[in-house]
């Protein structure tokens, strides 16, 4: 029993009791901001038993749907409590968001000031739960440093993306109620020093407390995805920040301007104008807001007792308290007054006192000591940002003016490139725009002409098609009124016979009764001789059939009148009818001159649309034709020999004519079935004319690469087809050969361009198609292996020449070795880099097809670069060996510079061939352009350090005429001469023999086996074989070498030089 009254079963702990106390006051129903006195004591609470358990225990037993004002100030408290409280508070609320969720929902559904207001409040409430567990890195208070934010956001572009849009969420709901609560008041015309206002105007704090990190946190991380993301990609987000970029300002500086703000908090000022985060500097200038709430000063309040001493209610406190706490835990077990508890309950209450007294005082003293130790890491923290803004800006300045010098240092580079390459071209394109000006001038004419003739054409055609509609419309219709006509005439005729039947059927009744009644009559009157006796009796039966008699006469008399009234109306309509019929038959026959005239029309309307057609017809051939006369006397053009092609775009450019070919037959038996259509035939007839011209221009220009007899026969054949092309198109143009056309004749021309298009290919070893790909990968592990043994050579070289040789020989061959080894590692950088972009070009062009489909798709591409693969390693090797002779000085420096120039034109080719499928912003494809340049740096210094050296050993050699006389001196002179004679015939003939050789090897190896031409033509079905001799050198994308009869001293070059590259 003792321990039944004991003092801790009679009361409850005072803390619980004093947040209770505390909840009661700071969550009531009066229009007055919440205090700051009983706000801090829940938060306390909140830390001290480590959770919000007792605040939620209270909060779910207040009335919150009975008031609006009480719901909004839970909302205040429930903020507070979140961004004050302990972080367990958090985890707590989590389990009652359904009530938080149900409150905002039953106010949003009424229509109350407040309840407006506690509906977007709860959604705020909401997303700050949901926000601050998924991203635990941020505390609910939001205060967080700047790697803190880094290490939330990580290095994934895709998790700072959906950061960036969460915090996007969280700021628009802060600012919707921000929105909110300034609306509600000037719609009340409230002011910030009523209560009224304060009370709406309170949790705005709180918003602008987040909104501050919130703006800093967006800012930081929308740099950070302008720097890993492109700017179109990021556009959504820099819209989404400014507008609320635009609110937020408009927030903080309306709320600035209020006086309750003013004594509550100190707002900062947001610069004028976002950032511009385009430019990566300005992060520099971004200045973060920092919000700051001032100490307040302490309360003027009496102390409040923690348990209720007096029976009855204390003065000036609510009676809703103590009902409040009874409903909550019930009466208190010692509310009975007993002698026995009364002292201990006594000596509880003073030694309680004294404990919250002390408790005060030292609370006390750690807020001051806190606040002493905040204001310090305050201004440490000030400071520290001071120096890391002015250290990011120095670095920010430092990045810009890099990326500026190394800008300028590339446009320095290209201008200087440009600028040489420019000036050797100058000269060519000017004596070549005059030409191409005035050919443009004539080909544009004739484009306007024919444009202005087939919109004639088209005019034409669609105003005799509307007349030909409009023509059928009015046939269809006078066929329609005849039809109707015939049908009334039908009707009546109908009507009449069946009346006129009627009638005769009435009157042959009539006729019917009549002779029977006098049959009757004269059976009677015999009856009446044979039976005289009976007189008497039959006399009145005679006065009755007299009577009949009399009836039936009258009878038939009506019957007579209805016959000849009946008669009478036949007549009447028989007039009638034929009166119709007259009417009918007139105006049948005006219907019938009416269509006759329109069948004139038509039949007019007709011819004219089959002239038009066939006057079509014949403008597109006689287009077609002077465009193929155009192509036949290219063969004849001199400008035009400069102009060359590839065997395998002549054999498309045959292959696509031959189907023009069945298309231009189907289009004229079309024709020939319909004259009034000529499209077809029109269309066909186009595109086979611009075919076929572009076949014969094309066999004309692979002509100039093809051996003599191959040449003449694919031109001869050419002029066949053409004078085949321009005699059908004189077919077309007349009447009466129009039906005799045979468009077949055509083919065995064609057929005869495509045969000797197949057979002026390449010709080499067939390689299948599966097999490229591992080809591809063989030759480039054959290239990298041939210049790594090609370097060991030159370090073996180069330490047998440094035992072999000294002085001057030593210093110009390791001097040549030096500038070999340079070139190689260049080279071998260059082949890594072709291989990697080769990889990535595959990687992304192949989709779902392997590697060895995408090679056999695009073979003539992968030849290519199989091709330029076999020249690198070829020079490399050819190179080792010309350095070993000169070493050895048993080979000449003439062959070392020219391994060097081949070499580096094998270079050239592997990155065209790598540079053809390429995205042009792939940063493989800018390091092999770079590596392309360097290994053209090192050929040209082995080229330098050869002729040097050359000229410094020969050097040496001087010449000594001293011992000679003058008759020796001029005998030497003219043998010099004789022996310079001779020289200069051997280098002519040189020279000619090695354009002979190079113009067969381009043959051999196929000038069309430039990487550049796929873009230009599709791929052959057949796959290209790849030949095991010596790869071809780096071609030109030029024009074909011309004969030397053609060359004259206005290009400025001789024929000696025209094979040099």
């Amino acid at each position: 029993m003792e321990a039944r009254f004991s003092p801790i079963n009679q009361i409850l702990p005072w803390c619980r009791q004093d947040l209770a106390i505390s909840i009661s006051k700071a969550i009531n129903t009066q229009e007055a901001p919440v205090k700051e006195k009983h706000a801090r004591r829940i938060i306390l609470g909140t830390h001290h038993e480590k959770g919000a358990f007792t605040f939620w225990s209270y909060a779910i037993g207040l009335p919150l749907p009975s008031s609006s004002i009480l719901s909004w100030k839970f909302c205040h408290v429930l903020h507070k409590v979140l961004r004050d409280g302990h972080p367990n508070v958090l985890h707590d609320c989590q389990r009652y968001r359904s009530n938080i969720r149900e409150i905002g929902d039953l106010w949003g559904h009424l229509h109350d000031r407040y309840g407006q207001l506690v509906n977007v409040y709860t959604k705020l409430l909401l997303t700050k739960i949901s926000f601050h567990l998924k991203h635990p890195q941020f505390p609910a208070g939001l205060e967080v440093t700047d790697e803190v934010l880094e290490k939330a956001a990580g290095t994934d572009v895709n998790n700072i993306f959906q950061l960036t849009v969460e915090m996007f969420d969280y700021m628009d709901c802060e600012l919707k109620l921000s929105e909110s609560v300034f609306r509600q008041l000037n719609t009340a015309i409230a002011v910030s020093q009523m209560s009224t206002g304060q009370c709406r105007l309170a949790p705005l704090i709180q918003v602008i407390q987040d909104c501050s990190h919130l703006y800093h946190y967006t800012v930081k991380l929308l740099f950070k995805l302008h720097s890993c993301l492109p700017a179109d990609t990021l556009q959504g987000h820099r819209d989404r920040f400014h507008e609320q970029f635009h609110s937020l300002r408009n927030f903080f500086r309306r709320a600035s301007d209020m006086l309750y703000f003013k004594r509550l908090i100190q707002i900062p000022r947001l610069p004028e104008g976002p950032p511009n985060f385009l430019r990566a500097s300005a992060l520099a200038e971004h200045i973060k807001p920092v919000v700051v709430i001032p100490e307040e000063a302490p309360e003027d309040e009496e102390p409040e007792n923690l348990i209720e001493i007096s029976m009855g209610p204390p003065v000036g406190e609510p009676v809703v308290v103590a009902d409040l706490f009874d409903q909550t835990f019930g009466p208190p077990n010692g509310s009975v007054k007993d002698d026995r508890t009364s002292v201990p309950r006594d000596l509880r209450i003073e030694s309680l006192k004294r404990e919250v007294e002390m408790l005060r005082s030292e609370l006390e003293k750690i807020k001051l000591e806190a606040q002493r130790y905040i204001s310090q890491l305050k201004s440490q923290v000030n400071a520290l940002e001071g120096e890391l803004e002015e250290q990011r800006k120095q670095k920010q300045k430092a990045l810009v003016d890099n990326e500026q010098l190394r800008h300028e240092l590339a446009q320095l580079r290209a201008a200087q490139l440009e600028g040489e390459r420019s000036q050797g071209l100058r000269e060519e394109a000017e004596r070549k725009a005059s030409a191409t000006e005035a050919r443009y001038n004539k080909l544009k004419e004739k484009h306007s002409e024919l444009v202005h003739v087939h919109a004639e054409l088209l005019r034409k055609n669609a105003d005799t098609a509307k007349q030909l509609t409009v023509t059928q419309q009015s046939q269809e219709e006078v066929a329609r009124v005849k039809e109707q006509l015939a049908f009334q005439v039908e009707q009546v005729k109908r009507e009449s016979e069946l009346k006129l039947e009627e009638q005769s059927d009435q009157l042959e009744k009539l006729k019917r009764e009549l002779e029977a009644k006098a049959g009757e009559l004269a059976h009677v009157q015999e009856a009446l001789s044979h039976t005289q006796q009976s007189k008497s009796e039959l006399s009145s039966r005679l006065d009755t059939l007299s009577a009949e008699k009399d009836a039936l006469s009258g009878a038939v008399r009506q019957r007579e009148a209805d016959l000849l009234a009946a008669q009478t109306l036949v007549r009447e309509t028989e007039a009638a009818l034929n009166r119709e019929q007259q009417r009918s038959s007139r105006e049948q026959g005006e219907l019938q001159s009416q269509l006759a005239e329109k069948e004139s029309q038509e039949q007019g309307l007709r011819q004219r649309l089959l002239d038009e057609q066939f006057a079509v017809l014949q403008g597109a051939a006689a287009e077609a034709a002077g465009i193929l006369q155009d192509a036949v006397s290219k063969l004849d053009d001199p400008l035009h020999l400069r102009c060359t092609s590839s065997p395998d775009y002549l054999v498309s450019r045959a292959q696509e004519a031959l189907d023009a070919v069945s298309a231009l037959e189907e289009g004229h038996a079309q024709y020939l079935t319909s004259l009034a259509d000529a499209s077809t035939l029109v269309a066909a007839l186009t595109r086979f004319s611009h075919l076929a011209a572009d076949t014969i221009v094309n066999g004309g220009a692979t002509s100039h690469l093809a051996p003599t007899d191959p040449a003449d026969r694919l031109i001869d054949t050419c002029r066949e087809c053409g004078a085949r092309a321009l005699e059908l198109m004189g077919q077309l143009q007349d009447r009466q050969a129009l039906r005799h056309v045979q468009a077949s004749l055509l083919r065995t021309p064609l057929q005869g361009i495509l045969q000797l298009g197949q057979e002026l290919k390449p010709k080499s070893l067939d390689v299948r198609q599966e097999e490229l790909g591992a080809m591809v990968d063989k030759e480039m592990a054959t290239t990298s292996a041939a210049i790594e043994d090609a370097v060991r050579r030159i370090e073996d070289m180069m330490n047998q020449a440094r035992h072999a040789s000294s002085g001057v020989k030593l210093e110009v061959n390791e001097r040549i070795l030096n500038s070999c080894t340079d070139l190689m590692k260049a080279i071998r950088l260059l082949v890594m880099t072709s291989t990697s972009l080769q990889k990535e070009i595959v990687e992304s062009g192949r989709g779902a097809a392997t590697q060895q489909e995408f090679y056999a798709k695009n073979s003539r591409w992968t030849e290519g670069l199989i091709s330029a693969s076999k020249a690198v390693g070829w020079g490399a090797t050819q190179l080792v060996e010309a350095a070993d002779k000169v070493v050895l000085h048993m080979g000449k420096y003439e062959e070392l510079i020219v391994c060097s120039h081949e070499i580096a034109a094998s270079t050239a080719q592997l990155v065209a061939a790598s540079k053809v499928k390429a995205d042009k912003h792939s940063p493989h494809l800018s390091r092999l352009q770079e590596c392309s340049r360097t290994v053209n740096e090192r050929a040209a210094n082995v080229v330098a350090s050869t002729k040097s050296g050359q000229e410094q050993i020969e050097d040496r050699d001087t010449m000594d005429f001293s011992g000679l006389s003058l008759i020796k001196l001029k005998k030497q002179e003219m043998e010099t001469q004789v022996r310079v004679l001779e020289l200069e015939k051997t280098l002519e003939a040189e020279r000619m023999r090695l354009g002979e050789l190079r113009k067969q090897h381009y043959v051999l190896a196929g000038a069309s086996g430039s990487p550049g031409e796929e873009a230009a033509s599709q791929p052959s079905a057949a796959p290209r074989s790849v030949t095991t001799k010596k790869p071809p050198l780096a071609q030109k994308p030029s024009m074909a070498p011309r004969q030397d009869h053609q060359l004259d001293k206005k290009d400025g070059i001789y024929p000696a030089q025209l094979v040099n590259y």
